[in-house]
């Protein structure tokens, strides 16, 4: 199950050859999660909330997409941008976040989301695209109840989401070292003091975490041992979309019963050939699936780690 409780329309104008050309798609995080997710071959429900002149385009954009759709109908409008790729980059013409949700939509998104993640091995709890669209606190609710009940709770958070869930637990975090630094969570971007983040989010609440580190290898912190992930490096077309392809990849092997360093090793192969491709969230199984076996999870460091205990781990922290 993927919460996307914000989809955007996007609109974007590009120019390949002589002629411009006009795409509308369906978008915002939790939309490319799920179309990663099913490059991946795993169904997926896709629970949201849409409404106004934008939510009647965006609904059977996300019906086409493939996806078991599960919707709130809303008052308030959903949002959407547009951006001119003519030049060979992004330019931003116009952004419009869309509304907050009102209390009652709150209310019956959540059922409906808690309804089907209660069903589902792994659900995958997306950010809002503006904090203030979708309180926190919801957030934390849902972690709550679905980790309460067997399921295995998958984000991709910062800022307050990120602290609301882990007073919940996550079965895994991905996070990237800019949110880290812009949330205080760690005081620079060399390994030393990501990995003191890392240590940190772990005893918080969160069992696996990855950080992605943009050009850098993202690390990873895994049963008590800290990785760089390590593969080939590609040339990007779109350098966005990275990092929710490789929660994608690590949700999808989670939920056909992959082990975590696997899960990591595919997400970080899908992330990769994402940005191959101008599409965000695409990518072909067969191509994901042969990069895989170049991915390698390295020990950090200058020497392999020792093997400690989460509770080691709370304790160095602490210590720090």
């Amino acid at each position: 199950m993927v919460f996307a409780p914000t989809p955007r329309l996007t609109v974007t104008v590009d120019q390949p050859s002589d002629a411009p050309e006009l795409h509308l798609h369906p978008g915002g995080q939790g939309v490319w999660q799920a179309r990663m997710v099913m490059s991946l071959g795993v169904d997926v429900v896709l629970c949201t909330a849409l409404g106004g002149e934008i939510g009647q385009v965006l609904e059977p954009l996300l019906v086409s997409e493939g996806v078991d759709l599960k919707v709130v109908l809303r008052d308030s409008g959903s949002g959407g941008y547009v951006h001119d790729r003519r030049e060979g980059s992004r330019r931003e013409v116009v952004d419009v976040p869309g509304q907050p949700l009102s209390r009652h939509e709150l209310d019956e998104l959540y059922n409906l989301a808690l309804g089907e993640g209660l069903r589902a091995p792994v659900s995958v709890l997306s950010g809002p695209n503006e904090p203030s669209l979708v309180p926190a606190d919801l957030y934390r609710r849902f972690a709550a109840d679905l980790g309460a009940n067997g399921g295995r709770v998958v984000v991709d958070l910062a800022g307050e989401h990120l602290t609301a869930v882990l007073d919940s637990g996550v079965f895994f975090l991905k996070v990237s070292h800019e949110e880290l630094i812009a949330d205080g969570r760690a005081a620079g971007d060399d390994e030393e003091q990501l990995t003191r983040a890392m240590y940190d989010l772990h005893a918080g609440g969160a069992e696996n975490v990855v950080v992605s580190r943009a050009d850098e290898p993202a690390l990873a912190l895994v049963d008590g041992e800290v990785f760089e992930v390590e593969m080939p490096r590609l040339q990007a077309a779109d350098p966005r979309g990275a990092g929710d392809s490789m929660t994608a990849g690590v949700a999808a092997v989670v939920a056909r019963g992959g082990d975590v360093r696997t899960a990591i090793r595919t997400g970080a192969a899908a992330g990769a050939l994402n940005v191959t491709r101008h599409g965000l969230g695409t990518g072909r199984l067969d191509s994901i699936t042969g990069l895989v076996d170049r991915v390698r999870l390295v020990p950090a460091g200058s020497r392999p780690q020792e093997r400690t205990t989460p509770d080691e781990l709370a304790d160095r922290a602490a210590e720090r």
